[in-house]
């Protein structure tokens, strides 16, 4: 039978195994030299047992780098004999279909042993923001991403392979930054190497192999028994997904089959392979197909093996949803963000209270900015940002969210410390938010200049931009409307958000997030809340009017009830024929 925890000891242990990892994610914020990972938080840590099977990751984890790993990693370690493995090895690759989807995405795999016995594995993925390549989302293959490190040994028994360093030293625009980072995941194994010992010491555990299958088992248990709560049927959705300037649009279509606890996910009719960076591997679609899962039915019990039990996904190889080697796939977020919300809408019918509409930070937007100081020396940084986020049946959408990835928006005093950019705007954009009985988040503005005084840079400065939402917005569920569209300008003329945009000196760029989706009829929103957005800057006057049917008067901004009622009884009835 083997041995049995009590509820008590269970849940100590369960939660100790989730600090470990934490402890393991604050240890990058310490080391990390790249922006990217200290503020922005775009990296992954995790560990698993000695089979492979996911046991517990960072709370603050990246969906698309956690989910894409859950299945990368054991299939990774299951592909070599244990006796492979020796105590101080450490490997690393970013091959985008054995892990998270494009060569930034760098995994660093550290076999944990105990008493001379191979216990487990702990892993964490960076996103490096530099990889070397052409940073731009028009890339056609993947040889124009970067760098590709298949699956090497770093380490081979505590002994470091210099020549590993050495090459990838020799292929990035910022080699100091790559190289700290890549120790920085080093230290972070370490870190959770060392308390994985000292926690089976400390309890007078052998190995893992007893308590993983106690936690697998039981959060399996819990996600089925809300699955099974969902009425069996077939449930579909079909989204667009904007593709590059006068090709034709990308479409994902999505059937869900509940049947009993089991979930399977079919994507067969999305758009073949695309010629640019925006396809996505199987790990990576996979990863945003389970959180939209995850999230609706057991959002709370931790993630590991057991939540991926449930969910298959169908997903025909050469598709965009699952591109074949050697695609190019730099811009995956592009389209493997919308996966999340291409299965709430799929879902909303049959659990409208577990999904949101669609959120302005899908995709998340990133910004690539490198080239030269005055003085020669490279700069290279990458600000992600978020959008608003939609609204549910139970409220508002949050401002400037990235979702459905994870992350931070990156402070302004770290990007102009960081690059010779200057700031000039960072600001929430009124009425963006998608009208509704909730209403969607805000998106935001970010205007950068690059400064022509003693601390220009040497021209050009590249900007590479992966993004969405520039023609088609977010939209809304249940009579809530679309929020606003996103903008990249270039002093005041539209840019190009799928090539590589030269700047120099005196130019300006604009980026305006989108804003979330509405939820419900915005004529039910509460006149009061509607004042108190009108109030806080969030909605016009004149919007609130046009939008919710709320009169609120210009000067002393509070709202007329009478007219009001009058104004929503004669909106409403048009809308009812």
């Amino acid at each position: 039978m083997g041995r049995r925890f009590d509820p008590v000891t269970l849940e100590i242990l369960w939660r100790r195994l989730i600090s470990i990892v934490d402890e393991a994610d604050s240890s990058v914020s310490r080391t990390a030299f790249s922006s990217l990972l200290r503020d922005a938080h775009d990296y992954t840590c995790m560990f698993t047992d000695r089979f492979g099977r996911e046991l517990a990751q960072g709370t603050f984890a990246t969906p698309g780098q956690s989910g894409a790993m859950a299945l990368g990693i054991k299939r990774l370690v299951q592909s070599y004999s244990p006796d492979y493995y020796r105590p101080g090895d450490v490997f690393i690759t970013n091959d985008p279909w054995a892990l998270a989807g494009h060569l930034n995405d760098v995994c660093v795999l550290s076999p944990i042993f105990y008493k001379e016995r191979l216990v487990a594995f702990t892993a964490c993925v960076f996103h490096h923001s530099d990889i070397g390549g052409r940073v731009s989302s028009d890339n056609h293959d993947v040889f124009e991403d970067g760098l590709f490190i298949p699956f090497l040994k770093l380490y081979d028994g505590g002994v470091l392979n210099e020549g590993i360093l050495e090459m990838i030293r020799w292929n990035v625009r910022t080699p100091e930054m790559v190289i700290g980072d890549i120790r920085s995941q080093i230290a972070a194994n370490h870190v959770c190497s060392e308390k994985i010992v000292k926690m089976l010491k400390e309890y007078d555990l052998e190995d893992l192999d007893e308590l993983s299958e106690e936690i697998i088992s039981r959060t399996e248990t819990s996600i089925r028994n809300a699955i099974s709560q969902v009425p069996d049927g077939t449930y579909t959705a079909e989204g667009i997904v904007e593709q590059m300037e006068g090709k034709e649009d990308i479409v994902i279509k999505a059937r869900v089959d509940v049947k009993g606890s089991d979930i399977i996910v079919d994507l067969s009719g999305s758009s073949p392979q695309v010629n640019w960076g925006g396809n996505v591997v199987y790990n990576f679609t996979y990863a945003y197909v389970f959180m939209a899962i995850k999230s609706m039915f057991d959002p709370d019990i931790p993630n590991n093996e057991g939540c991926t039990r449930p969910i298959k996904l169908l997903a025909p190889e050469g598709t965009v949803v699952n591109c074949k080697f050697p695609a190019a796939v730099a811009a995956r977020m592009q389209v493997g963000h919308f996966l999340t919300e291409i299965i709430y809408r799929a879902m909303a019918k049959a659990v409208p209270d577990k999904v949101i509409a669609g959120s302005g930070g899908t995709p998340a937007t990133m910004n690539v900015f490198y080239g030269k100081r005055k003085n020669g020396t490279p700069f290279h940084c990458v600000i992600i940002r978020g959008g608003g986020m939609g609204a549910s049946q139970r409220r508002d959408g949050d401002y400037v969210y990235i979702f459905p990835a994870n992350g931070a928006n990156t402070p302004v005093e770290i990007i102009e410390n960081e690059t010779p950019l200057i700031v000039e705007c960072r600001e929430l954009l009124p009425d963006s938010g998608g009208p509704g009985k909730h209403k969607g988040g805000l998106g935001k503005r970010i205007v950068f200049r690059i400064p022509e005084d003693d601390y220009a840079p040497i021209p050009p400065v590249n900007l590479g931009i992966q993004s969405g939402r520039f023609r088609y917005p977010p939209e809304g569920l249940f009579g809530g409307r679309p929020g606003a569209k996103a903008k990249f300008l270039v002093n005041g003329i539209q840019g190009n958000p799928y090539g590589l945009t030269q700047l120099r000196p005196g130019d300006v760029v604009v980026m305006e997030a989108a804003g979330g989706g509405g939820y419900g009829d915005p004529l039910e929103r509460d006149p009061e809340m509607v004042e108190e957005d009108v109030r806080e800057g969030y909605v016009t006057v004149e919007k609130a009017k046009e939008d919710y049917g709320v009169v609120i008067d210009p000067v002393t901004l509070k709202v007329d009830l009478g007219m009001t009622k009058k104004l929503r009884e004669r909106l409403k009835g048009p809308r009812d024929l």
